[in-house]
């Protein structure tokens, strides 16, 4: 197609032809911005959407089912790329890599931005509902020993890596420890805990607006959107600590519509695009000058901007075979 390659080479508009196949989370995608890319390339978007990182790599392990585009975490895309299953895409060649800000373009999971770009970042904590949780809902124990009219009505994301790192936490256990006996103790906290679990549940804002969780395990950005529903909705920075990450945009080994799929990635790097994915999904996006175009109620809003006091957000590279190994077998048993 070659008015995608010209898209690629130069910043003008291009049109172009065919489909684009997309695989990411439930409600991220910003139904405006996909239907500004259909309109400028003639692209018909196609997007399906997984539950948690362990159930999109088990898909493209399988064979991939035609996607051309993934958003991977940033542990997640160092196990891709370490992997092979995703294209090298060359995206600091890009126009508009020029937008990524400086801080995100240098990063431990593609250090050269050769395969992915800036989705979302953002973190993984709790929200509480105000309404129901009273007094000081600062630490963990809200999650892992709570009051008795929380009891059962605990969503906890269906994500490994995201329960146990919490899980460790509250413990005072590093991330990726290699110690069976902590890990023991991880799976001891977890099984006790999952007698007050409603459900291990990604769509949390859902549970959260019909009160059929007070508590949950959360990202930031669907604790805003859970508050934009129900004002007493609180997104809480554990004293404990949380975890930081980022959401990044790549290329599934052998996708099947690859110009189109650059297309995108170049397309979603430019700063009024960027800002209609943190307008709907309620996530920063790493992307200069995008600010000009947020909604100005996102600058002050807390889920996005911490209070002085909280800890910093803790970014978690892919763990030791020997850790993962024991994270796997923690995850297992607490599912069964």
């Amino acid at each position: 197609m070659r008015a995608l390659a010209i898209l690629l080479l130069t910043a003008a508009p291009a049109f172009a032809e065919g489909d684009l196949f997309i695989y990411t989370w439930g409600e991220y995608t910003p139904p405006d911005l996909v239907a500004k890319f259909e309109k400028e390339f003639g692209v018909k978007v196609h997007i399906d959407s997984y539950d948690s990182m362990e159930t999109m790599i088990a898909k493209l392990r399988a064979g991939g089912a035609g996607y051309d585009i993934i958003v991977p975490g940033d542990a997640t895309m160092q196990v891709l790329i370490a992997e092979g299953m995703v294209e090298k895409i060359d995206v600091f060649a890009m126009p508009n890599f020029a937008n990524v800000d400086d801080k995100w373009r240098e990063v431990y999971w593609d250090p050269k931005r050769e395969y992915s770009a800036p989705w979302a970042w953002g973190s993984t904590a709790f929200a509480v509902d105000t309404a129901v949780v009273k007094g000081d809902y600062s630490s963990l124990a809200v999650l892992f020993a709570p009051a008795d009219d929380v009891k059962g009505r605990i969503n906890m994301l269906r994500d490994m890596n995201d329960v146990i790192n919490m899980a460790e936490r509250y413990l005072g256990i590093p991330r990726c420890s290699e110690s069976p006996d902590e890990m023991k103790r991880v799976l001891e906290l977890l099984e006790t805990q999952k007698e007050w679990v409603k459900s291990y549940d990604s769509e949390t804002k859902e549970l959260l607006v019909s009160g059929e969780a007070v508590v949950s395990m959360s990202w930031n950005g669907y604790a805003m959107r859970a508050r934009d529903e129900k004002p007493t909705i609180a997104y809480v920075y554990p004293k404990e600590g949380y975890t930081g990450w980022m959401d990044n945009v790549a290329v599934p080994k052998g996708a099947p519509h690859l110009d189109n799929a650059k297309a995108w990635v170049n397309f979603i790097m430019a700063p009024e695009n960027a800002a209609m994915i943190t307008n709907y999904a309620r996530y920063s996006n790493g992307i200069k000058g995008s600010e000009a175009f947020v909604e100005p109620a996102l600058a002050a809003a807390p889920e996005i901007n911490p209070p002085a006091d909280a800890p910093a957000p803790e970014f978690i590279p892919t763990c030791s075979p020997e850790a993962t190994a024991l994270i796997d077998k923690v995850w297992t048993k607490l599912m069964n």
